[in-house]
C-alpha cells in the first residue's frame, strides 16, 4: 500500500493525482446541481483531439482517469522492478508521458460508442415536436391529402 501511495503522489505522478481530484470535486458539483456537465462545452472543440463527439467534461475526465491509473500503475510496476538511482529518475517521467499517450488513445477509443449515449449538442426540445409525418422529412400516409388518402366508408350503409 505505500508503494501505491508513494506513486500516486510522487513525482510526476502528482500531476495526475491533482487533476484526478478536480475531476472528482467536478462531478460531486454536477451531482449536486450546482453547475451542468455541459459548462464547457462552448469553451473547447475536441474534434481535432479525436475526442468530439461527447460533452468536453466527459472526455477530459476519461482522459484524467485513464492517465492517472496507467501513471500510477507504472510507477508501482518501476518501484517493483528498477532499484532506486537514476534511472528511476529518468524512466518515470517516461511513463508518464507514456501514460498519457496511452489514455488520450484509450480515450479516443471509448469516446466513439458514447457519442451516441451522450452527444456534444443537444436535440431538441421534447415540448416542441414535429407532427408524426414530418419527422423525417416524408409524409404521413394514414392523413388526407399526404401520399395516399384514407378511403371513406359511410356509416348509414344500407346492407
Amino acid at each position: 500500500m505505500r508503494t501505491f501511495v508513494e506513486a500516486a503522489t510522487g513525482l510526476p505522478t502528482l500531476l495526475f493525482t491533482a487533476a484526478l481530484v478536480v475531476v472528482i470535486c467536478f462531478w460531486l458539483l454536477v451531482a449536486a446541481g450546482v453547475t451542468d456537465s455541459r459548462s464547457f462545452d462552448s469553451d473547447a472543440d475536441l474534434d481535432a483531439l479525436g475526442m468530439g463527439g461527447v460533452p468536453v467534461a466527459v472526455a477530459f475526465s476519461l482522459l484524467t482517469v485513464f492517465a492517472w491509473l496507467l501513471a500510477t500503475g507504472a510507477g508501482v510496476l518501476l518501484a517493483a522492478t528498477v532499484p532506486q538511482g537514476t534511472a528511476t529518475g529518468v524512466l518515470r517521467p517516461l511513463a508518464a508521458c507514456g501514460a498519457l499517450l496511452a489514455s488520450w488513445r484509450l480515450t479516443c477509443l471509448i469516446v466513439r460508442p458514447l457519442h451516441r449515449l451522450l452527444p456534444d449538442e443537444p436535440g431538441p426540445s421534447r415540448s416542441v415536436r414535429a407532427p408524426a409525418g414530418d419527422r423525417d422529412g416524408t409524409p404521413c400516409p394514414l392523413r388526407e391529402g399526404a401520399g395516399h388518402p384514407r378511403p371513406r366508408v359511410p356509416h348509414d350503409r344500407a346492407a
